[in-house]
């Protein structure tokens, strides 16, 4: 008889069955306990050179369709996103590990993009421009970029995807889609309600597959794929930006992330608390714009230490299926142990663990670490993971200066109530988004994006649209009678 976690899991996988195979696919496990969820089929180099074709093949009737007709596909699709919300949510956090609430909270917000952007593409208006000479006319179009490709990360399967598809089809573009390796279940199911909803099938294509670096090649390579966007680290960035420079393919990256959390002496210290739990510790802290580096003023940061360690130790350690379970596993064991191996590490240089820092399978507890160098591999690397380390300065100056000492710019937040404070450090910050008095700054209707390693190009708001656009420049002459 099998187990009520064996019946739950089928029930809740059923609809994905089509895309199971016996044997020679990807397996995907629960980082919460390395049980086996299900093997899928995956995709070789010629069946994604198949799909693009067949994308770009499907495209020229797509975009030919009114925005408004667009617009209706999509608005279909959001609505059924959100009425399998909870089986989404429970495929997510059977993938990734997240607790249930954070897995429904990532299908709200995913499917928020779906809605934005099928409103957003019926407004990509083009222009009037004076012109030069009586009698000529000058105008511009916002045509679609064409077919693209999207590579995405596991810490949000949905919310990376939709936010890239949405404003893709809205624009009158085609997209193939490479899912991260952990987590294709939930990127096959929104497939999945996409072609329930009326994107035609051709049209939008997810392609798990067990080779990354092959999916890049192709994407990149391809002479019919005019844009890639991708999600994942700066190192991989890197690498597609080259592969991509021999198409001149349009990208958008979204890299790596250092996140300085600068906490004031006239900050209020219970709401920059609560600004940690929700900067630091959702998904675990496997956030690209997770706090990254707690930077607190001299005269408050014992106070302010004392308040986060009684936070931190209310947080529930547990099973994403769990009632109650605030905060699930990292993605798999390895992760684990490279988190923890840089909390031992910055101990041996000097730091004190003021609580956490071991790991325990896929699971390390919350973790503050205060007396950190600025020089310790701890501030240096993106840590992913929930630990918390505490750096102190002396003025705004020293603030800015170690907020800025990263070849990373992708967020910031910074906990103060003087106005004049907010408004120097905010410009001063060498980011491309910055949250005041806020942990939590993801939203559709802004654009999301970083600076200098950090990526190009925006997702969200109208920007996001804009990604998925090209300009084209028309001139009417011999207007004159």
């Amino acid at each position: 008889m099998e187990s009520d976690d064996q019946v739950m899991t089928n029930g809740v996988l059923s609809p994905l069955k089509a895309h199971f195979t016996a044997g020679g696919g990807l397996n995907v496990h629960n980082p919460s306990d390395g049980t086996l969820i299900a093997t899928i089929r995956t995709y070789e180099a010629g069946d994604l050179e198949r799909f693009i074709e067949e994308a770009d093949a499907s495209r020229p009737d797509w975009s030919r369709r009114t925005a408004q007709d667009r617009a209706d596909v999509l608005r279909r699709w959001h609505g059924l996103v959100l009425h399998h919300i909870d089986q989404l949510a429970e495929i997510v956090t059977l993938e990734s590990g997240k607790p249930l609430a954070e897995g429904r909270a990532e299908i709200r917000y995913g499917a928020a993009f779906i809605e934005w952007f099928a409103e957003e593409g019926k407004r990509a208006y083009g222009e009037v421009i004076p012109s030069h000479h009586s009698d000529k006319r000058i105008v511009t179009l916002r045509q679609p970029v064409g077919t693209c490709a999207a590579i995405t990360p596991w810490n949000f399967p949905v919310a990376m995807i939709t936010r890239k598809v949405a404003p893709a089809l809205a624009a009158g573009c085609a997209m193939v889609v490479k899912p991260a390796e952990a987590t294709p279940l939930s990127a096959l199911f929104l497939q999945d309600l996409a072609y329930q909803a009326g994107v035609p099938e051709g049209l939008f294509r997810v392609a798990p597959c067990t080779d990354p670096a092959m999916a890049g090649r192709v994407f990149c390579t391809h002479p019919l794929v005019r844009k890639l966007s991708f999600t994942g680290s700066t190192r991989v960035g890197k690498l597609l930006m080259a592969q991509a420079a021999h198409q001149i393919t349009r990208l958008s990256l979204e890299l790596g992330g250092n996140a300085p959390f600068l906490v004031f002496d006239d900050a209020d210290l219970d709401t920059a608390v609560e600004g940690v739990m929700a900067a630091k510790f959702r998904n675990a802290g496997q956030t690209c714009v997770s706090a990254n580096r707690i930077l607190v003023q001299d005269n408050i940061h014992d106070a302010f230490v004392e308040k986060l360690a009684a936070r931190v130790a209310r947080v529930r350690l547990g099973d994403g299926r769990s009632e109650g379970t605030q905060m699930g596993p990292l993605i798999d064991r390895a992760a684990a142990a490279r988190v923890s191996g840089l909390v031992q590490q910055a101990a041996e240089s000097g730091a004190s663990i003021r609580c956490g820092g071991t790991a325990e399978g896929a699971f390390l507890a919350p973790t503050i670490v205060t007396d950190v160098a600025p020089d310790m591999a701890i501030i240096q690397s993106e840590i992913f993971g929930p630990v918390v380390p505490v750096v102190r300065f002396a003025d705004e100056a020293e603030a800015i200066r170690l907020a800025n000492d990263t070849p990373f710019g992708l967020a910031a937040y910074m906990f103060a109530r003087d106005i004049g404070r907010v408004w120097r450090v905010m410009e001063a910050l060498e980011c491309g988004m910055v949250a005041v008095n806020d942990g939590a700054l993801s939203t559709e209707v802004a654009p999301f994006g970083g600076i200098k390693q950090s990526g190009l190009g925006r997702e969200g708001s109208k920007h996001g649209l804009a990604e998925y656009l090209d300009i084209k420049y028309g001139l009417l002459g011999a207007l004159g009678t």
